[in-house]
């Protein structure tokens, strides 16, 4: 598996290539949820199909949410122990699209500490159908949780699942740049 970290505070940041439902070391895995929490395409149907019914039933009691939100549920059928269900900015439409991503990954990584989880790994939020080119995405991502690293307590590793190889390089250069 192909991945880069870097240690800010106590906390490891990695960006690896892969697929967010095998995470099985972290405690939580975010989802990029619609606004509903429903089963969607790309990650967010991912996610659902493998955690069974029973998430898309907890999350919609949950929702909906606007862009930035973050909402916790139980995992069911997935290794983890929760999912952080955020949802991202459809770019140039939800605006300002740079802030409200940012958001999605501070306000997941607050519900982390809330629930004193020690680790959990994000997709690319906004970058599928809502459209957020990649080489902007990643640094946002980047910067927004790198910021949040010095003042988390119970999370200890944050990790970048990529999906593919030109997002994963996106993602890397953007890490290199911190």
């Amino acid at each position: 598996m192909k991945k880069e970290q870097i240690l800010n505070g106590n906390v490891y940041l990695e960006v690896s290539m892969g697929d967010i439902v095998m995470q099985k070391d972290m405690d939580a895995i975010a989802n990029a949820a619609n606004a509903f929490l429903r089963v969607g395409g790309g990650v967010a149907g991912a996610i659902h199909k493998a955690a069974g019914p029973e998430l898309e039933k907890e999350a919609m009691t949950k929702g909906p949410i606007n862009p930035g939100q973050a909402v916790i549920t139980k995992a069911y059928n997935l290794p983890n122990k929760h999912v952080i269900h955020v949802l991202g900015p459809v770019y140039d439409r939800d605006i300002p699209h740079d802030k409200l991503l940012a958001d999605c990954y501070s306000n997941a990584l607050d519900l982390c500490e809330k629930h004193q989880l020690t680790s959990i790994a994000f997709p690319a939020i906004s970058t599928g159908v809502f459209g957020y080119p990649v080489e902007e995405a990643a640094p946002v991502a980047l910067k927004a949780i790198y910021a949040k690293m010095p003042v988390l307590n119970s999370v200890k590793r944050i990790r970048l699942v990529i999906f593919n190889e030109r997002d994963y390089d996106s993602h890397i250069k953007a890490l290199k740049e911190l």
